[in-house]
């Protein structure tokens, strides 16, 4: 079965709009995993405008505690600044269970793209090998919706890589224009490809209860989905243990 993983980000955008320590990332975390969830995701960013690093610290133990992964994203190429020591270096502090690696920059309102592969392959070799040396299962953000996309996926094995993360937003976009069928039908082709070249995969961005199933039926090989913009807005009406039981009927079929 395709795994859950929870970003919460969102909770952190709530705290950080009124300050102070209220709502709880680590809280919310909390009740995502008592309703069953498989792990928690997040993404800081350098710019700290949702997730910082001591929330970093805190999922870390959560999630270490409870047994469940810990998957952190970020750009590994952003330098570190006041507040964010840099994306290797909080790996290398919590040694999440997997590292996503992705190329947004600080201006962006959220990930957007995948790597190019062929052009960023010398410059990912190190950055995969440094965190599966800390003991991180690697995955690095991919395209599907391209031909180029699709095409330089293999590339990722070729750096070291243990899975990628395919951008999911262009299906939830076509989805919503009723064209999803063949959008997913390039989903498809890219988890074949990037399967065929020994990657697992991975999908997030913009994934909801809305669209998921359909996702899952007709692009299959998914390992894992990280879900998070949708689903805290879903749980806002629904409760946080309804709207994980209904993503978990989904992943089970």
């Amino acid at each position: 079965m395709t795994v859950l993983s929870v970003n919460v980000n969102k909770i952190a955008v709530l705290r950080n709009s009124r300050g102070g320590d209220e709502p709880s990332v680590v809280a919310a975390a909390t009740a995502c995993l008592d309703a069953g969830a498989h792990g928690i995701t997040v993404h800081p960013r350098p710019d700290a405008r949702h997730i910082r690093a001591d929330d970093v610290f805190a999922l870390s133990e959560l999630t270490r505690a409870r047994g469940v992964e810990f998957n952190l994203e970020g750009n590994p190429f952003a330098p570190p600044r006041a507040g964010y020591p840099g994306f290797l270096a909080l790996c290398e502090q919590v040694r999440p269970a997997q590292a996503t690696l992705v190329p947004d920059g600080d201006a962006q309102l959220t990930s957007d793209h995948g790597f190019d592969f062929v052009r960023d392959a010398q410059s990912l070799r190190p950055l995969v090998d440094a965190l599966k040396a800390m003991g991180c299962r690697v995955s690095l953000f991919a395209d599907a919706h391209t031909p180029s996309g699709r095409n330089g996926i293999a590339h990722a094995a070729a750096v070291g890589a243990d899975r990628v993360e395919l951008y999911t937003g262009p299906y939830a976009e076509a989805f919503a224009a009723g064209e999803g069928e063949a959008m997913a039908a390039q989903f498809a082709d890219a988890t074949r490809r990037a399967m065929d070249a020994g990657l697992g995969v991975n999908a997030g961005h913009d994934l909801s209860q809305a669209n998921l199933g359909f996702f899952l039926e007709n692009v299959p090989g998914i390992l894992e989905v990280s879900i998070g913009h949708a689903l805290i807005g879903e749980a806002l009406y629904q409760g946080i243990d309804a709207t994980i039981a209904s993503y978990l009927r989904i992943l089970s079929g």
